[in-house]
């Protein structure tokens, strides 16, 4: 395999910046809510349109995965129980404006989850459609359960903001093969 020349190639402290007093010293880490969804579903647009729909959601989806894996190595990686990980992840998805996240439904053996996120960061208060949309919170579930378990998961949201439930519901289904 040859050098990897990618010139966007995804870290933490490279890309989002170890130390935001540096970085924005007057601005902080926050921005509006519009200025997340303008970039987001832009792209998504640009990929829409060159790659048609399906291929777009694989590529949101992948790039979740990529990203919950990173703020698994970032803020989970010291966890050790399923609860204390459930716990961290709803203090952080509050603390950091994701959305309020709650478990559902989880089985004994710690391969079925239903999780739930009022106020979803990417889709809350969008019109009603007929599809779900949050196919980059997929990936980004995905990627931590992965990253914590060490096993392959497979995340679809089940309900969504734009389907009309007024909250996003995804399932997680753990033992298949890891991305």
């Amino acid at each position: 395999m040859g050098v990897d020349t990618r010139k966007y190639k995804f870290s933490w402290d490279d890309t989002i910046g170890a130390d935001m007093q540096i970085a924005r010293p007057s601005l902080g880490p926050s921005t509006r809510i519009e200025t997340y969804r303008l970039f987001q579903f832009t792209l998504r647009d640009v990929l829409e349109q060159h790659y048609g729909t399906d291929e777009a959601d694989n590529l949101f989806r992948e790039a979740g995965v990529l990203a919950g894996k990173s703020f698994f190595d970032k803020y989970l990686s010291d966890i050790k129980d399923v609860a204390g990980l459930a716990n961290r992840i709803q203090c952080l998805f509050n603390e950091l404006g994701i959305g309020i996240f709650r478990v559902e439904a989880a089985s004994s053996t710690g391969d079925h989850f239903i999780f739930t996120v009022d106020e979803d960061l990417d889709c809350s208060g969008l019109p009603d459609t007929a599809d779900v949309v949050c196919v980059y919170d997929e990936g980004f579930i995905q990627g931590i359960l992965e990253a914590f378990s060490g096993k392959g998961f497979n995340v679809r949201e089940v309900d969504c903001w734009c389907t009309g439930s007024r909250t996003c519901r995804f399932e997680a289904k753990g033992n298949v093969q890891a991305s």
